[in-house]
């Protein structure tokens, strides 16, 4: 029953995956570094990236707020400045940042919606990179230039860059969400469809084993 519910619910997924370039700006790097991205619900946005090959790590949080107010019910009201997120620990001997940032405009999430990702509105859903330092910021920057010049996606991409303030993991019981859950109807229908595109489309980059958070 699981597994049937599962295939008539993925099949009302309409998402329109991109086949975008590869980042013409991408600097090389060593050893792990850390990446901020938010688009949309962290349960996509993590559960996405664990499946990336190069990913230590992968957890579900907040940024763009203050630590006051860094928790699901006050994010939830839309008002606190901050993004649901998630933060990414790669190993830049596997992936780099660039190649990241493809999965994140090309399979994670929409990056041409304001304020929303599916059926989730409001800033708290909106795409956005906190890059770390200022070369992710210049990576991020000259990539979404590239993607716009090249015209892969239906509008103008929405995505903001910024400098990261801070970031703040969410709750326990929001980590590792999509792995726990898969059969849950919110992540059938807008979050398993982005892991198997990840898989087609990038099969040398896909691990079926999630990474931890």
């Amino acid at each position: 029953m699981k597994k049937f519910l599962f295939a008539a619910l993925l099949a009302l997924s309409g998402r329109a995956f991109a086949r975008i370039p590869s980042p013409a700006f991408d600097p090389p790097e060593s050893g792990n570094h850390v990446a901020v991205l938010a688009g949309g619900c962290f349960w996509a946005m993590q559960g996405t990236f664990q499946h990336v090959k190069g990913v230590v790590s992968a957890t579900a949080g907040y940024a763009g707020g203050a630590a006051a107010n860094a928790n699901y019910r006050a994010v939830s009201a839309g008002n606190t400045g901050h993004a649901e997120s998630v933060k990414i620990v790669y190993d830049a001997s596997h992936i780099s940042y660039g190649k990241l940032l493809e999965i994140f405009f090309s399979i994670a999430h929409d990056p041409t919606e304001i304020d929303r990702q599916g059926p989730d509105e409001g800033p708290q859903y909106r795409s956005e990179i906190f890059a770390t330092d200022e070369m992710q910021k210049k990576t991020a920057e000259s990539y979404i230039a590239q993607l716009e010049r090249a015209k892969v996606f239906h509008g103008k991409i929405a995505t903001k860059v910024s400098l990261l303030p801070a970031f703040y993991p969410a709750e326990d019981y929001h980590q590792n969400f999509e792995t726990l859950h898969p059969y849950y109807p919110y992540i059938v229908i807008n979050d398993l469809p982005k892991i198997s595109h990840l898989k087609r489309d990038y099969p040398g980059l896909y691990t079926s084993t999630p990474s931890p958070y």
